[in-house]
């Protein structure tokens, strides 16, 4: 039955051209993401022994002609965070030699919490496809890896409840950043503002610099979020986070991005996002990014540590998965990196 009804699915999203579904999660990331992520202008292939990372054969769906079932053979299944959605599309674009088209069905995030609830229950990511090839991937085949933001406490909590242990490697840096509205005079505030903004001690503009008289709207995302769990566990250090009004709450981080960058209200307003997420998969309206203790995210101020928001990306795995682990291995290494690097990331060297 189950495959009946992912079939049907499959066929719709071949029809529509679009293939990036994601159970309960309206549309997965690419809901979030407003930009091309075509091939960049001068890429190169940097994989030239691809060997090692290859699908398996597809097989024909019984009772049908035109539709296949795919396995997975060596590549591994692949969830994650909205931030890294260019990243894995990079990765299957040097070893699977997919058209930029397919590559929207083939990563297919449900985003931060869907995936590592996906990864602890050993579950699969249900809507992966090759439409010019009219495969749908095997959809019994739980996810390898997760990449992305790390899992947060609640994350981690129900993976040793299930006796699961998560192997995490770093694989690039990003900077966790905040933005307010062009508008807005303030460049840079301290991270103790940040933290005042954010537990209420703080609520008008002109006490950190900004325009008189105009209040601050300090805009958060839901618990389980990537961005909100950098938010509770590395920014806010221990204070408490005051509960936003629920008009304060984007669910997506395209809201978020849309609300602060609005001339009409915007002004009053501020947000944090990842800088990768800003420079590249959704624009709207006019933001400016915020220094932090006068501290610009700049490549070489992440690769050093000196921004006080430095955050990795990462490959999480359970312990024990040798496919995972070897692709794992292989994206750190220099040739993995290039990859990495190619797709716009702040690499780990």
């Amino acid at each position: 039955m189950k495959k009946t009804i992912c079939l049907i699915l499959c066929v719709s999203l071949l029809l529509c051209g679009f293939s990036a579904f994601a159970e309960g999660t309206d549309n997965g990331s690419w809901s979030q993401i407003n930009q091309s992520l075509s091939k960049p202008e001068g890429w190169q292939r940097i994989v030239t022994e691809r060997g090692d990372f290859q699908l398996g054969d597809k097989t024909p769906y019984p009772g049908s002609d035109t539709l296949f079932v795919g396995d997975w053979g060596a590549y591994p299944s692949i969830d994650g965070s909205t931030v890294c959605v260019p990243m894995a599309m990079e990765l299957a674009r040097q070893w699977l030699d997919l058209s930029e088209e397919d590559l929207t069905g083939f990563v297919s995030f449900s985003t931060t919490p869907y995936a590592y609830d996906r990864l602890t229950k050993g579950a699969a990511n249900p809507m992966v496809t090759i439409a010019s090839q009219g495969v749908m991937m095997d959809d019994t085949h739980p996810i390898d890896i997760v990449i992305g933001t790390g899992p947060n406490a609640d994350e981690r909590q129900a993976a040793v409840d299930a006796g699961v242990n998560f192997v995490m490697v770093p694989v690039c840096y990003d900077a966790f950043v905040f933005l307010v509205n062009s508008a807005n005079p303030v460049d840079s505030l301290t991270a103790d503002q940040i933290r005042s903004i954010y537990t209420g001690a703080v609520r008008a503009w002109d006490e950190v610099g900004g325009e008189d008289g105009l209040p601050i709207a300090a805009y958060q995302r839901p618990h389980g979020s990537g961005s909100q769990t950098a938010m509770e566990e590395l920014v806010m250090d221990g204070f408490r986070l005051t509960a936003a009004e629920a008009n304060f709450i984007s669910n997506g981080m395209a809201d978020l991005i849309a609300q602060v960058g609005n001339f009409d209200g915007g002004r009053e307003a501020i947000g944090y996002s990842y800088l990768y997420y800003v420079d590249s998969l959704y624009r709207e309206g006019s933001l400016k990014v915020l220094a932090v203790d006068g501290i610009a995210p700049t490549p070489e101020n992440l690769q050093s540590g000196a921004y006080p928001f430095t955050v990795c990306y990462y490959a999480v795995y359970v312990e024990g998965n040798e496919t995972a682990e070897r692709f794992v291995n292989w994206m750190t290494s220099d040739e993995g990196q290039a990859c990495i690097a190619q797709a716009g990331y702040v690499t780990l060297r």
